[in-house]
């Protein structure tokens, strides 16, 4: 797949670690600032956090006191109740993400540079540094888990540097090169502070040439090849099975090594494709004047800037995504200061990242997931016993990747009583079973442990026979008390019966048990307020935060799919207005994509835009397409990226076991275009579909027969998709 939609170029070098040009194999990643003359490529691993004596912290003993805190809250006494539930222990944080080093590549005796270009290949995975009489190409490699840079530049010195900006002192790297077996290396390491945790991070590389040692560097003379892994090993320096790893490729070649990343990583990426009708001058454009295109106009989606954020979006997924599913900075990370620990967000930002991977069709990235979770699932059982003495799963609101011990808590944040997030964070593996039709697997039993949960827990009862969601958390933020302030342990939190619902009517559907059905059939209904809207608690008398960043509230509507303006017309005009009402507190990314998701399920193809340009039009883009969580280029995180593919496809597609609706939230100024290969729930693949003004065409397939209902804004029809067969669907205005 060629052309300029699937590149991304610069004419000059990143002026700072932020707009260096990202490549990944999903466990490490490389940031090239693209300097002709003093390059740096800063190098990632997605397991390089830092001990902070949390490793073994585990969720409070509370399930003694929740017979207080239950009575508390239903007394009003919700700040006691949240002390209570924050256990006796100071908020702790998650081992922090962090830069593994820098490897430099200086030339000693510069000429001016003429020609100047940097690009990145979505297709290849491959970074290139390319002016007149020099050039620099580097992949990180899914084949044979590598990092990989050739130098065509000339006489040049290779080092290495553990200081990036922000090291703590308490972290001490050493950088060594030397000659063994005929080979010559660079080895970095970085040693940690001993608090309970990994020993340290280690870098090798291979360095094959014309190269000699100089000192702690080596000098190139003409065209090298360099070859890196990577480790963090627990208890001592591992270096001879990494110099054993990279002996194996002491013959390879750059382009042979290419070839067989390539193979892995092209066809993921050309899955899906996007195709807006740019034209072609404006596809030619490099990346800063496609996003000063933006910003000249910031109140109109630019369709030649969302075009290349799609496939730069779906890159970018990929490219983190493989040990561990992406963090909040992907798999990239320049400094040692990273916002909220750069860690898994679990409450919204890291579902977020996925919401593109099933329907984007990037089965890899849900894969990834899994990986997480089943290493996790076992703390969620602990997390449950300790909290509430219940059976089944409790989700912590965070996690670094090493385990999933729910202590991240505080009265003003008391996650003990956040009780969705196993749910949450295991739909997107249910959606993936809707979408491919391949078995749930070990995630049947989870859910139904997710079932189970609620079994133990729901055992307050209302006066009218239903139970009670009690402490209930709405993440993040709380019913108002007297003074205006929110009070976050709660009653029937929302996303809380949503989760329960769903949650209950699949594990009956598992396994016939009567006692999910009979619970499913007392919960408390949802609560639409006195201004028509979707109220965040079904319980009288709060009033939330209607400026909050979080719209936990409309779980029912995505993803789950059980608000939906054709089943339930009245909880969906109720959901929209809802979420019209909601402000924007500090026009944090995932919180603007969430509302354009929602929107997006909602049919209102205007505030999906409303809800993009509060991103991509108030400045929230590196040169890299990596994002930033708040305007202005403010703290360099992934949501936006990752998550924009995912509002744009829906936007355009949505959907449904026996039904899919074409165009159902368009979005203004997109008035044609072709989007191929997306994968719908229900087993649909929609090969291709194309718009203009007043038609649409579409070709579907499915791998199984089935009569399906489509729709798009000229009509609605039911079509019979034979086994393996495409069907051509074409809709005319009247």
């Amino acid at each position: 797949m060629t052309g300029p939609t699937h590149r991304i170029w610069d004419t000059e070098p990143a002026s700072s670690w932020e707009d260096a040009f990202l490549a990944g194999n999903g466990e490490y990643g490389i940031m090239v600032y693209g300097r002709p003359h003093a390059e740096r490529i800063v190098v990632n691993h997605h397991r390089f956090v830092l001990p902070n004596g949390t490793r073994h912290a585990r969720a409070p003993q509370l399930a003694a006191l929740l017979p207080r805190i239950r009575q508390l809250i239903l007394a009003g006494r919700r700040a006691e109740a949240g002390r209570l539930l924050a256990g006796d222990t100071p908020l702790r944080w998650t081992q922090s993400f962090h830069p593994g080093f820098a490897l430099t590549v200086d030339v000693p005796e510069p000429t001016p540079v003429r020609d100047y270009r940097r690009h990145t290949d979505f297709d290849t995975g491959e970074v290139v540094v390319r002016w007149a009489g020099g050039q620099r190409r580097s992949f990180v490699s899914r084949a044979d888990r590598l990092v990989v840079t050739r130098l065509d530049l000339g006489a040049c010195v290779v080092g290495a540097t553990g200081e990036l900006p922000g090291c703590p002192d308490e972290v001490r790297y050493a950088v060594s090169a030397y000659r063994r077996d005929g080979l010559v290396f660079l080895r970095v390491r970085g040693r940690y502070p001993q608090v309970g945790g990994a020993y340290g991070v280690e870098g090798l590389t291979l360095l094959r040439g014309d190269v000699e040692l100089d000192g702690d560097r080596v000098r190139v003379h003409g065209p090298a090849l360099l070859l890196t892994v990577l480790d963090r090993p627990e208890a001592t320096w591992r270096t001879q099975a990494l110099a054993r790893r990279l002996a194996g490729h002491r013959d390879a070649d750059y382009q042979a090594l290419l070839d067989r990343h390539v193979a892995r990583h092209a066809p993921a990426y050309r899955r899906v494709v996007l195709d807006l009708e740019v034209p072609a001058a404006q596809r030619a454009l490099p990346v800063a004047d496609l996003l000063a295109r933006q910003a000249a106009n910031p109140h109109r989606l630019d369709p030649a800037l969302l075009e290349r954020l799609f496939h730069a979006g779906r890159y970018l997924l990929f490219s983190a995504s493989g040990v561990l599913p992406p963090r909040l900075t992907g798999l990239w990370l320049g400094s040692w200061d990273a916002a909220w620990a750069g860690d898994f967000t679990t409450d919204a930002n890291l579902n977020l990242q996925l919401a593109a991977a099933n329907i984007a069709a990037l089965p890899e990235v849900t894969a990834a997931h899994a990986g997480l979770l089943r290493d996790q699932v076992e703390h969620w059982r602990a997390n449950a016993r300790a909290v509430f003495g219940a059976r089944g799963l409790l989700a912590p609101s965070r996690t670094d990747g090493e385990h999933g011990h729910l202590f991240h808590v505080h009265p003003d944040w008391p996650f003990t009583a956040w009780l969705p997030g196993a749910h949450w964070l295991l739909f997107p593996l249910y959606e993936h079973h809707l979408v491919t039709g391949e078995p749930l697997g070990e995630v049947a039993g989870w859910l139904v442990e997710v079932a189970e949960f609620f079994v133990d827990f729901l055992t307050v009862t209302a006066p009218d026979g239903s139970v009670l969601f009690v402490p209930s958390y709405s993440a993040e933020t709380g019913p108002l008390d007297a003074a205006g302030e929110p009070v976050p342990a709660a009653v029937n939190a929302t996303m809380d019966i949503a989760a329960a619902r769903h949650a209950l009517a699949v594990a009956a559907t598992l396994t016939g048990d009567e006692r999910f059905t009979d619970l499913l059939a007392r919960l408390p209904a949802y609560r639409v307020d006195s201004d028509g809207a979707l109220a965040e608690w079904a319980w009288p008398g709060y009033r939330g935060d209607e400026e909050h960043r979080h719209v936990s509230h409309l779980y029912p509507v995505w993803p789950l799919d059980e608000i939906d303006p054709d089943d339930t017309p009245e909880l969906a005009a109720a959901a929209h207005r809802a979420l019209r009402r909601r402000g924007d507190e500090n026009l944090s990314a995932h919180g603007s994509l969430h509302r354009a998701l929602a929107a997006a399920r909602l049919r209102d193809g205007n505030l999906v835009a409303t809800n993009l340009l509060k991103i991509v039009g108030r400045d929230m883009f590196f040169r890299s397409l990596m994002s930033a969580h708040n305007p202005g280029r403010v703290t360099y995180n992934a949501d936006a990226a990752h998550t924009l593919p995912a509002v744009v496809i829906e936007s355009l597609v949505r959907g449904r076991p026996g039904r899919l609706r074409l165009l159902p939230a368009p979005l203004p100024g997109l008035e044609r275009g072709t989007l191929r290969g997306v994968r719908c729930p229900g087993r649909v693949t929609v090969e291709e579909l194309t718009w203009r003004p007043g038609r649409v065409r579409a070709r579907l397939r499915s791998p199984v027969r089935q009569r399906l209902r489509v729709a798009d804004p000229y009509r609605e029809t039911t079509v019979t998709l034979a086994a393996g067969e495409p069907i051509e669907v074409v809709s005319v205005a009247d």
